[in-house]
């Protein structure tokens, strides 16, 4: 991997460590926690599939 693949990488995971826990403690049932992470999960998945076809 090269140094244009690493950075970004990095970026994304800090950027997931600094929402992740404010997520967690708004979502406290887990029913509403698994709801919002589905939802993020398809507007994810949505955004690759859709890069992916585009670039």
């Amino acid at each position: 991997m090269s140094l244009e693949e690493i950075i970004p990488a990095l970026a994304l995971i800090a950027v997931l460590i600094l929402v992740l826990p404010s997520f967690i403690s708004s979502n406290i049932e887990k029913k509403t926690f698994f709801k919002n992470l589905v939802i993020w999960g398809i507007i994810i998945l949505t955004l690759m599939i859709l890069l992916y076809f585009f670039l």
